[in-house]
């Protein structure tokens, strides 16, 4: 390959990456905000009919017809070898893909605005905060009865002893009648044991050892194991303790009684993570005075006016409420002031979620039909480049 080519294809691919620049200025500045984020939202699908994918085929079209023009006039009486060829066709299919993929910067663009309006580590803390405050948000008729799958002690996390199992004993009123009975339900905390698995094994055969461990014998200890794990050189055994009553538990109340999260912490452990709100959430209602509570439900009021979140939320009675709830007083819990669009925040998290680990740089709709549309535009102005290079020669040397 001559200077002079070398010279052509790299001022070419200077100017793409300026025509590149420009559309990623375009998408920087045209992003909406989270504000209009919703499940349609994409940082660029090839649409036919905007402004970008116009200007990007009349671009690109006019672009690739110069170049070509401009290969043919000035660098087709060359004659060029096999190896010559083949390099100046690979540098042609690299400006060929530059040239149809200013929709791709026109999306980095959109995404650097969005990284910038909304970091992950904001992103992250705006998830926590909802995984706290997340058992004070529901409906007031989620906290009946119908929610026991929502609402249940065996979802508490903290304090100790909890979390806890419940095991349900059949209750016959007349041992001699099987037809009346009663369903019992009690509760056992559940806990856990580590150590060498050397010792472990010494243990199983050492009755004395294990009561006076556990203060049981060994057979209560194997039926009392819910599993037991072995990694390495430890074996860590999780066992059924003893009785608790969660519902007699002045610091128990129907708020501990959820370990849901909106939206988990992305790349984190799943139940480090429940724990930690729920010793945080602890935390809101029984350690620190209300003040706490009320400065989080503003960071909620905030956290939904910049999502677009629909809500008639009010800190301070939000927070009146959730402390009177908190005594027991659950006979009005159906009218705790927490009014807000649920269902859009939760689809806001989730399409703020796919943007964020999920994006479509490169959307699978056109991955197909770009890459027929690379190759032939690349085969038909490579073919026309080479039939050109060998028909011009001979004129060449026939008028030499």
């Amino acid at each position: 390959m001559n200077k002079k080519m070398r010279s052509f294809l790299i001022k070419s691919i200077i100017v793409l990456g300026l025509i590149h620049l420009a559309y990623f200025c375009y998408g920087y500045f045209k992003f909406t905000g989270i504000r209009e984020i919703d499940i349609y939202t994409e940082f660029y699908r090839f649409k036919f009919y905007d402004d970008v994918s116009i200007s990007h085929f009349f671009i690109t079209g006019l672009f690739l017809l110069i170049v070509l023009i401009l290969l043919i006039r000035n660098h087709s009486k060359e004659k060029y070898s096999t190896l010559t060829l083949i390099k100046i066709g690979t540098a042609l299919l690299f400006i060929v893909f530059l040239s149809l993929t200013f929709f791709m910067s026109y999306s980095f663009g959109m995404n650097a605005k969005f990284k910038q309006e909304l970091s992950v580590k904001k992103f992250n803390a705006d998830k926590k905060l909802l995984n706290v405050l997340n058992p004070f948000l529901y409906p007031g008729s989620n906290y009946s009865s119908l929610s026991e799958t929502l609402f249940n002690v065996t979802n508490i996390l903290y304090p100790k002893p909890y979390p806890v199992m419940e095991v349900k004993d059949t209750v016959f009123y007349d041992p001699a009648d099987k037809q009346y009975f009663n369903l019992e339900s009690k509760y056992y905390s559940i806990d856990t044991l580590k150590m060498l698995t050397t010792r472990y094994e010494k243990l199983k055969s050492a009755t004395n050892a294990v009561n006076e461990l556990l203060g049981f014998d060994q057979q209560e200890l194997q039926q009392r194991i819910i599993s037991k794990n072995i990694r390495k050189d430890s074996t860590e055994i999780i066992f059924r303790g003893a009785e608790v009553n969660p519902h007699y538990d002045d610091d128990i109340c129907i708020f501990l009684e959820n370990k849901t999260l909106i939206s988990p912490v992305y790349g984190e452990d799943i139940a480090k993570q429940q724990r930690q709100n729920a010793i945080d959430r602890y935390k809101l209602l029984y350690k620190l005075n209300q003040d706490s509570l009320l400065q989080s439900f503003k960071k909620l009021d905030s956290l939904l006016k910049r999502y677009h979140v629909e809500s008639s939320i009010n800190p301070a009675n939000l927070t009146q409420d959730v402390f009177r709830f908190r005594g027991k007083d659950q006979d009005q819990l159906g009218q705790i002031r927490n009014n807000f669009d649920r269902n859009k925040l939760i689809e806001k998290i989730k399409n703020l979620n796919r943007l964020f680990y999920d994006p479509k740089f490169f959307h699978p709709s056109i991955r197909e039909i770009f890459f027929i549309v690379l190759f032939s535009t690349w085969l038909f102005g490579f073919t026309i480049f080479v039939i050109s290079t060998y028909l011009r020669r001979p004129k060449q040397s026939a008028l030499a």
